[in-house]
């Protein structure tokens, strides 16, 4: 059996926990992964703008084309279509391509390959054809990125059929969805934040994977649901526990994949607080927070105690200077203040 459907067949890995885990950080999980399935399959090879720095591209890919020649782990030209295509023919004949990019706002400039050729082959010749291809990117919030360089375009893709979206949280997360991604027949696409890179948690060693489409919850309460992926999470809880000492049970839930999107556990959650805050890295309107909210709506309606309500970037482009940044990005304070807002409505 092929390591792909040997991988996606196998038992999840069960959160380590007690003495002697291994802690490791985001970025060299992510290296892990990429290291592990490129050793047990030669047909999995990564590209992308300064994959092969020394340095890697945010540390994920460092030392691989060393390790792997420049062959499997290879620098491409400023032509994100062109590359793309690439990408999807060689995964059409059988390979497993990475394709990294230093920032989600140049997988814009791959939107015709993506939508129109990726996530529609394998529709279009029923099915004979299929694209294991993933597009990996990291969200370049901070530094005065600006407009141009710190987009988050979730929500632009969470439309199509097709596609496959996650967006990890933790260390463990990522390895486990990445090398799910990578042993997946269609097109993924990971958003990384590049905030967690330097985050450290319990990774185990060798082979594991999280079921892509598979959500969590990370911290229970009674009172009010939080609904997020990413950064948000990592916010999420620092509110929750902030609010607990006011007397506010909040339960966290990290949906990790965001298409397909894990709606059993949102609605149970909703069904236990009756309160539901949607919160993302991305715009709120038309996008993830759009979505689940409608799926509260549509489904879980009659769990509602008050008005559903999400938190997000407004609709506005993404500012440069830090002063405004602070004032554009979601943060604790504005977290908790929405919550509180919900249990006073």
């Amino acid at each position: 059996m092929p390591w792909a459907e040997a991988l996606l067949k196998s038992r999840v890995e069960p959160p380590l926990a007690g003495e002697g885990e291994r802690i490791i950080s985001y970025d060299a999980a992510l290296n892990e992964a990429l290291s592990l399935a490129m050793e047990l399959d030669g047909k999995v090879f990564v590209m992308g703008q300064g994959v092969d720095d020394p340095a890697g591209m945010f540390g994920v890919t460092r030392g691989l084309q060393q390790r792997f020649g420049p062959a499997r782990v290879f620098d491409t030209p400023l032509s994100e279509e062109g590359m793309t295509g690439i990408g999807v023919g060689a995964a059409m004949t059988g390979c497993r391509p990475v394709y990294c990019h230093n920032r989600p706002d140049f997988i814009l400039l791959t939107f015709n390959q993506l939508v129109n050729h990726a996530a529609k082959m394998h529709y279009l010749d029923l099915g004979k054809s299929r694209v294991p291809m993933v597009v990996w990117s990291v969200i370049g919030r901070g530094w005065g990125s600006g407009a141009q360089h710190s987009q988050a375009i979730q929500g632009l893709l969470l439309g199509v059929p097709g596609l496959k979206i996650i967006m990890p949280a933790t260390p463990y997360d990522a390895k486990g969805l990445m090398l799910a991604a990578i042993a997946d027949n269609n097109p993924v696409l990971i958003f990384e934040h590049r905030w967690l890179m330097r985050r450290k948690g319990a990774v185990p060693e060798g082979m594991y994977h999280i079921p892509i489409g598979k959500g969590v919850i990370r911290r229970p309460g009674s009172d009010v649901t939080v609904v997020g992926t990413s950064m948000m999470i990592d916010l999420s809880l620092q509110a929750a526990n902030a609010l607990q000492e006011e007397g506010i049970s909040v339960e966290v839930v990290d949906l990790r994949t965001l298409k397909p999107m894990d709606e059993e556990l949102i609605l149970a959650s909703l069904s236990r607080t009756g309160r539901l805050l949607v919160v993302d890295t991305g715009w709120a309107m038309a996008g993830v927070c759009a979505e689940v909210g409608f799926l509260a709506a549509e489904k879980g309606f009659s769990y509602l105690k008050a008005p559903v309500r999400r938190l997000a970037l407004p609709d506005l482009p993404t500012p440069a200077g830090d002063v405004l940044e602070h004032a554009y990005y979601p943060d604790v304070e504005r977290i908790k203040q929405t919550i509180r807002q919900m249990m006073a409505a």
